[in-house]
């Protein structure tokens, strides 16, 4: 039987750790121990997989020296056994042979700044407060709504997640509080203080560029409750009304080499050093913003979007935010809501976990009336700013205004069907999304392009994502022949049904850790640490070709109504990210305003029309018995 376990008695002054009902040690260890070990993928099988995703993708020319080039590298006795014996040992010998390879290369080596090109938001439905009470009162029952997640992250009773009859890893959860991401020179770190002793039992507030440390904790290890946190909330929002404040946070805004020279000049200086240790170590953090102008009801939605990724630019809220750390919820005045965070630790489906049970704790009727015992005023975070440090400021500021001027953002909610219909068809919902998109791309640009879903590896220990490759041959044969007269709509009908079978059994592959993208990036990995030559077939046009993701995208499906949006990955690309719900889809689609081919609105217009078309081509034609 469960009952009230008293936390250990804490030290004067000190704090323990929350305790909560059916603490479980133990369980997330043992569990993680069980699951299976990510295998390196057969070294022919991923060569033959390779050359066909080139296919619909390079000429004909490319495609045959590329053959060459791949029968030079899978000889026996050859350079891609080498490395694939390399590859294999080093599997032997560490708990996943790629994740430590795909943080530093994905993430941590990655120097244009994570606002936009990295660090996803997510825009959550609109609340409905208008002022500042309403602003404060939802912040407080939301960070009250997160405390109780970690309850259940700290206490190990969180419920593990299955895919199928599969459990999944659960590492990213214990990664995403009280985590934050260091520049450096060269690559960047991240700091994890969430286990052991280095535990800080408080959040970080900004508001109005200031930042604040808010003890979210009792001294006897309980969590604050909502009433509580609200009025410590009001004394932080009554004590920052003025915007004068250099926008400190703004930094975090910059390319990650000027930043971690910026960086190291601020911590410099003690009082500064504490100021953004206390940031570093903080659970998370809350920015209370500014409302932005008024803008009419249809565009409203991208608004947020942009407002999430990056804050509106150094006039609005881009200083009220510190974008190294690992989670931000944003809550503005006029009820518009959301989060952006910084990718390195974890993908899109915990984050999304974590929201939709705050979400639903917001919802709840509070319960518990507080003892109101005075609680310490929430302490400012003091930054002594040096004309340098101005300066450093003052360049960020420009950077990023101009990043923020090039980002199309268009957030549109595709209201005619949503996953019910393409289930009822029989169809995988999201395969038939992705086949969408190429037909919409196909029509604006007259060819495909290679094309990046993220594919979960969690079913691996500490498995993170590998390459769903949208663009297939089977897909090109559909998105060809839909807009020709002469081929019957039965022929399209098949060849639309062959296509979503063929992403879908690329899917099954790719969550099976049988995809070709980790393991090709693994093999030349392995050449640079064995210190050979780089093998052609990674100097080759079509391998450069392959890794040019014009459309990079992802399904991030959640029970909220709440959508995820990311910048595109190349000068030329969109980023498409979607949550498909039963009778709606909400999309976000972003493209470069400096690329004159690209234009989000343009690609959200053909999406709605190529969706539309598959559905009426699927009604209008008798069912096949393919």
């Amino acid at each position: 039987m469960d009952r009230n376990q008293l936390p250990k008695k804490a030290k004067p002054g000190g704090l323990v750790k929350p305790v909560a009902l059916g603490k479980l040690p133990g369980r997330y260890l043992a569990h993680q121990e069980g699951l299976p070990r990510l295998p390196v993928p057969a070294l022919q099988q991923t060569l033959d997989r390779y050359l066909l995703t080139l296919q619909p993708i390079v000429s004909e020319e490319e495609l045959n020296h590329t053959k060459g080039l791949v029968d030079e590298f899978r000889k026996s006795g050859g350079v891609g056994e080498r490395l694939q014996n390399g590859l294999q040992r080093r599997a032997k010998k560490t708990e996943n042979w790629l994740s430590e390879w795909w943080l530093k290369n994905a993430y941590l080596e990655y120097r244009l700044p994570v606002v936009v090109h990295s660090s996803p938001g997510v825009v959550l439905p609109k609340q409905d407060f208008l002022d500042r009470q309403g602003q404060l009162r939802f912040a407080a029952k939301l960070i009250e709504g997160v405390l109780d997640f970690k309850t259940m992250i700290d206490n190990e009773t969180l419920p593990v997640e299955y895919l199928g009859e599969k459990p999944l890893c659960m590492n990213q959860y214990y990664q995403i509080l009280s985590s934050c991401r260091i520049p450096g020179p060269k690559h960047d770190s991240i700091v994890n203080y969430a286990r052991g002793k280095k535990w800080s039992p408080h959040i970080s507030v900004v508001h109005n560029f200031q930042f604040f440390e808010l003890d979210v904790y009792n001294s006897d290890g309980s969590p604050l409750i909502a009433d509580q946190i609200f009025i410590q909330l009001e004394k932080i929002w009554n004590s920052s009304l003025q915007t004068n404040k250099e926008p400190i946070g703004i930094l975090t805004t910059n390319h990650r080499n000027s930043w971690a020279r910026a960086y190291n000049n601020l911590i410099k200086d003690k009082t500064n050093k504490e100021s953004v240790r206390s940031i570093e170590k903080s659970i998370f953090t809350v920015c209370l913003d500014a409302p932005m102008p008024r803008v009419s009801e249809d565009i409203y939605k991208s608004r947020v979007a942009a407002q999430m990724l990056h804050g509106g630019g150094s006039r609005w809220n881009s200083g009220n935010r510190w974008f190294d750390k690992t989670l931000q919820f944003i809550i503005a005045e006029d009820g518009s809501c959301g989060l952006v965070y910084e990718h390195a630790p974890s993908e899109g489906p915990p984050i999304v976990a974590l929201l939709d049970h705050v979400v639903e704790y917001t919802k709840k009727p509070q319960l518990v009336k507080s003892p109101m015992i005075p609680l310490p005023m929430p302490k400012k975070l003091r930054f002594n700013i040096t004309p340098e440090i101005k300066n450093d400021i003052e360049k960020a500021k420009q950077n990023l205004n101009i990043m923020v001027q090039d980002l199309d953002i268009k957030v549109t909610v595709f209201h005619y069907f949503g996953k019910s219909f393409p289930k009822s068809e029989k169809l995988s919902p999201d395969a038939f999304i992705q086949l969408a998109l190429q037909l919409a791309y196909y029509r604006m640009y007259g060819q495909p392009c290679a094309t990046y879903e993220s594919a979960s590896l969690r079913m691996f220990h500490l498995g993170r994502t590998d390459t769903i490759r949208s663009a297939s041959t089977s897909s090109l044969k559909f998105v060809e022949a839909m807009d020709k007269p002469n081929k019957q709509n039965q022929e399209k009908v098949d060849l639309l049904r062959k296509a979503t079978q063929a992403h879908r059994q690329y899917t099954d592959m790719a969550l099976t850790g049988n995809a070709i993208d980790r393991h090709l990036l693994g093999l030349k990995l392995q050449a640079i640490e064995d210190l050979v030559s780089m093998p052609e077939l990674f100097m080759d046009t079509s391998y450069a070709v392959a890794m040019h993701f014009n459309l990079s995208t992802s399904q991030v499906p959640a029970k909220t109504d709440c959508v995820m949006c990311f910048g595109p990955v190349v000068p030329d690309g969109y980023g498409v990210c979607y949550n498909p719900m039963e009778e709606h889809i909400n999309f976000a689609i972003s493209a470069f305003n400096s690329c004159a081919e690209t234009n989000a609105a343009s690609l959200a217009h053909y999406l709605e029309t190529a969706l539309l078309d598959m559905r009426l081509l699927l009604q209008s034609t008798p069912k096949s018995k393919l």
